[in-house]
């Protein structure tokens, strides 16, 4: 599935936020999962994907990526909660 993507990984609900840009979401996340993903996501051990959005291409998905990462934390949680509650692990709805 090659399709541009920006998601967000926690460590767990109201935890640490990851957020990300991607073509190929499901192997990304593997990544993060276990471990190959160096730097924030590994230190602070988000392997939950807790929302996505899918793009039409990839200059959108990175002013999107860019957009959230200027944002609070509070804009973060506004997108993710609506979606996902429970901040619930996406990543089994994706691999289907």
């Amino acid at each position: 599935m090659k399709q541009p993507a920006v998601y967000m990984m926690a460590n767990k609900r109201n935890g640490a936020i990851y957020t990300g840009v991607t073509s190929n979401l499901p192997q990304r996340v593997w990544q993060h999962r276990e471990g190959f993903a160096e730097g924030f996501t590994k230190r602070y051990g988000c392997k939950m994907l807790v929302w996505f959005e899918m793009h039409d291409n990839m200059e959108a998905a990175i002013l999107r990526e860019k957009q959230i990462k200027g944002g609070s934390r509070k804009k973060k949680i506004a997108l993710i909660e609506p979606a996902n509650p429970q901040w619930k692990d996406l990543f089994d709805d994706i691999t289907k």
